[in-house]
């Protein structure tokens, strides 16, 4: 095991490598547009309507025929009668979004007219169409609105809703079952009181499952399973009825770390001990095409591989468009110090304009990473970056 680590894999080739032998699951289910946002369209989406179907006035004012309120101004206004239909010389009152009647070609803004009695004063000219919705001029009848693969949003929602539509037929959710091993570790439902010395709360399933959620997946969130090739290998078996498997703790190279040859023996590991800090120990396989992430036991670093490796694997599997990740541009007020061959995850905070590395934060101390407002990524060929440096810094999820 120790041989594997020190032909440690860089971060791009396992990332490579991993989503290489994952495929899009292309599942599909109908749901309602009440429970669609974040979801991905299965399908095109083509209209059978126009929108909006009927004319409708875009402004509050006066339904008019535009060659009547030819050459009005403030200082030479036009007058017309109001009616209930609109024909030589009178106009209609239109609320905005309402039909405007028939006869009708334009619409003068209440602004631009004042009433006395049953006249109107035009005050400004209008041109045909003038504050006119048409029929179709928002989404016409056989056009594509949306195409599969759209990642569907609120506004979209009510895009579908505007059509007609009550449901959408999406990809299904990817089911990722969490995996927690460990003798020392202790289940939150077992009492609040303080654990022995030598064990641990298990928080790391919890924190992986909450991210398999946020990212697209449907965790199945396991109890906690020994540090025994036997009962590891069991877990694994019960549960390749999912889309991947991620097994948290046992990934180093100490007696009681068995993920990984577990792993090797169902199937193939493709890469154990992975070029970044923290995070090294992570280890990627597959199962029966189930592919499965070794998450570090220390909770940082199984922050870390979630990152790098379960998101993406999630998205690939989701069929989740590419989306640009939203990233800061920001001066350093510190230096920052990183090893030569891996990409270091360097937590910051955020300090006026500038963001200053957090100091004392190993990989097990996970309030680090609450503590922290975002994280930069040093490269794997430079030893770090200088005070005042302007580096890309990515918000904590």
């Amino acid at each position: 095991m120790g041989r594997i680590f020190k032909e440690r894999t860089s971060v791009d080739e396992a990332l490579r490598l991993f989503l290489e032998h994952i495929s899009p699951l292309k599942k599909t289910e109908e749901i309602s547009l009440e429970t669609c946002t974040g979801r991905v369209l299965a399908e095109d989406v083509i209209s059978e309507r126009n929108v909006p179907h009927y004319r409708r006035a875009a402004m509050d004012g006066y339904a008019v025929r535009a060659s009547d309120t030819m050459g009005a101004s403030p200082t030479n206004p036009v007058m017309l009668q109001l009616s209930d239909r609109v024909e030589e010389g009178c106009l209609t009152w239109v609320h905005t979004g309402a039909s405007v009647t028939e006869g009708a070609d334009a619409v003068v803004m209440v602004e631009d007219t004042i009433a006395v009695g049953n006249l109107v004063e035009i005050r400004a000219q209008v041109y045909p169409t003038r504050n006119v919705g048409q029929v179709g001029e928002d989404i016409k009848k056989g056009d594509v609105v949306f195409e599969e693969g759209h990642l569907l949003r609120p506004c979209d929602a009510a895009v579908l809703a505007l059509l007609g539509l009550d449901r959408a037929k999406v990809f299904k959710k990817p089911v990722v079952a969490v995996i927690p091993t460990g003798d020392e570790l202790v289940s939150r439902q077992k009492g609040r009181d303080v654990p022995l010395p030598g064990m641990v709360l298990e928080t790391n399933g919890l924190m992986s499952a909450l991210y398999v959620n946020k990212w697209g997946g449907i965790p199945r969130y396991l109890d906690i399973v020994p540090d025994n090739p036997e009962s590891i290998k069991m877990a694994i078996e019960a549960n390749m009825d999912t889309d991947m498997i991620l097994l948290s703790g046992g990934t180093s190279v100490g007696k009681r770390d068995h993920g990984p040859e577990v792993v090797a023996a169902l199937g193939e590991l493709l890469v154990h001990g992975i070029g970044v800090s923290p995070g090294k120990p992570a280890a990627i396989g597959v199962i029966n095409n189930v592919p499965v992430v070794c998450l570090p036991g220390y909770p940082v670093a199984g922050l870390v591989a979630l990152y790098l490796f379960v998101r993406p694997g999630i998205r690939k599997l989701a069929a989740i468009p590419e989306i640009p990740e939203l990233v800061l541009k920001r001066r350093l007020a510190a230096k920052v110090s990183s090893k030569i061959g891996y990409v270091n995850f360097i937590r910051v905070v955020f300090e006026g304009d500038k963001v200053r590395p957090l100091t004392g934060a190993g990989a097990g101390v996970l309030s680090s990473v609450a503590k922290a407002d975002g994280y930069v990524l040093v490269p794997e060929n430079i030893e770090g970056y200088d005070e005042g440096e302007e580096v890309d810094v990515f918000l904590i999820e």
